[in-house]
């Protein structure tokens, strides 16, 4: 068996919009290098001054370089027939598969990570980066940041993996049902094993354990590995491959109470690559209050912790909707009712604004107005399936107001809220928990209405 070991030095860190600077490709028999591949490409753009700080390679040592169209085909021979190979092999060879890609010419090969094989066969060590890990495994590694050093050195790194491999990691990651090369590199397939094919909500963490990613699935490890199987060529792709170092899950019911849980941990953790539902959805409610001359009027505003609106919306658009309705209906007031600033116009005649109406008399007509108000604030459960046979879900509406969902023994059963509030667990009403409830509703699955 035949090992390319390669490195790349690029334009910047994401293969959509850099380009390969430098390659180098060292042909490895499991003991011995047995040919070796160098040159400079010309990216045919300028390097950044990071870039040549960090590597050393300026314009100048590029500019009479080949560009990669020249050297393609030695590259394609060069690992033809081998087992790719590279330190966050996802990394090197995404970015000669789009180098491949532009000239429309299929790049396909069999991967190894040296990061993930050495994470397996040397566990516990402080850091797994090509530098540290050769100084943890006394690996000398000349010309740091150029290509030839770097695949040099993780020659070496790959050949004392080979040596320690008593469990058989590498040919299990040959494997083509293995998905070990899809995984980032950080990731414990340990962890990745554990995922269940169930519904459910899933977190990426960071290496200090932070949350960076949520979502809900139908499958928890399906949609999982999902996220490392597409085109990971852009920088924000790349970053949260290269930020993932674990993963673990909390199991649903289902897909409802994945999607309710889902918001829930988005807007509780705030992760860094989520870009959906993080804002907590301003629900708009619509307040009474009494004014000097002691008409009963009505605002619109957002939803506060300290006060309690008599009806809340997702949006102020559907608050005025509904106001609007209820002023027509009961021929209110519209700069009362808190939908204009003027007095009313002659398009909108209004005893009130006009004098003729005094606010006993219209307060009357508000407070009928009111009363409907309530009725449309009613109460509902909504019973889904369980983790488990020995189970079920059930979400909790009180008079319109989401308050959680919790899971109950089939041995206790119930119809009403009171019955099944305390075993809530209380998560916050909002206007994106709203439309998930709204749009589940209305396919009326396990729904009880109690009016």
């Amino acid at each position: 068996m035949i090992y390319s070991i390669v490195d790349i030095e690029t334009t910047g860190g994401h293969a959509s919009g850099n380009r390969i600077i430098e390659i180098a490709i060292y042909n490895f028999d499991g003991e011995k290098i047995i040919d070796s591949y160098h040159t400079l490409i010309n990216p045919e753009r300028r390097i950044p001054v990071f870039i040549t700080s960090l590597t050393g390679i300026d314009n100048e040592m590029v500019a009479q370089a080949p560009v990669f169209a020249d050297v393609a085909e030695e590259i394609l021979d060069f690992t033809k027939d081998s087992i790719f190979v590279a330190h966050n092999v996802n990394f090197d060879f995404t970015f000669i598969k789009k180098e491949f890609q532009a000239l429309d010419i299929p790049f396909n090969r069999s991967k190894l990570c040296t990061i993930r094989l050495s994470r397996k066969i040397f566990p516990g060590l402080p850091s797994y980066s090509l530098g540290n890990l050769c100084a943890s495994l006394n690996i000398h590694v000349q010309d740091r940041h150029r290509a030839s050093g770097d695949a040099e050195a993780t020659v070496r790194l790959l050949h004392k993996l080979l040596l320690n491999d008593t469990e058989k990691f590498i040919s299990k990651s040959l494997k083509k049902n293995s998905k070990e090369t899809l995984l980032p590199a950080h990731l414990p397939r340990e962890q990745f094993d554990k995922l269940p094919e169930t519904f459910g909500v899933y977190y990426f963490h960071d290496r200090k354990g932070k949350v960076i990613y949520v979502g809900k699935a139908n499958n928890i490890k399906k949609r999982v590995i999902s996220h490392f199987s597409g085109k990971q060529t852009n920088r924000k792709s790349q970053q949260f491959m290269q930020n993932i170092h674990s993963v673990n899950f909390e199991v649903c019911g289902s897909e409802l109470l994945s999607l309710l849980l889902e918001s829930h941990e988005i807007k509780k953790y705030f992760p860094i690559h989520n870009s959906a539902q993080k804002i907590s959805g301003k629900n708009y409610g619509i307040y009474q209050y009494e004014d000097h001359a002691g008409f009963i009027r009505l605002s619109i505003a957002q939803v506060n912790k300290s006060q309690q609106p008599l009806m809340s919306f997702p949006s102020i658009g559907d608050a005025r909707s509904f106001l609007l309705e209820k002023v027509r209906e009961h021929q209110l007031c519209h700069r009362r009712s808190g939908l204009q600033t003027a007095d009313c116009s002659e398009i909108h005649a209004c005893t009130a604004c006009s004098g003729t109406t005094k606010s006993v008399a219209y307060n009357v007509k508000m407070k009928r107005a009111l009363a409907s108000f309530k009725e449309e604030k009613y109460s509902y459960l909504i019973k889904q399936p369980g983790r488990s046979k020995d189970e079920y879900g059930v979400i909790v509406v009180e008079n319109g107001r989401y308050l959680g969902f919790a899971y109950i023994p089939n041995d206790l059963t119930g119809n009403t809220v009171e019955e099944f509030k305390t075993f809530v667990n209380r998560h916050p009403d909002n206007a994106d928990i709203q439309k998930i409830l709204a749009m589940h509703r209305n396919k009326e699955s396990g729904y009880i209405s109690l009016g």
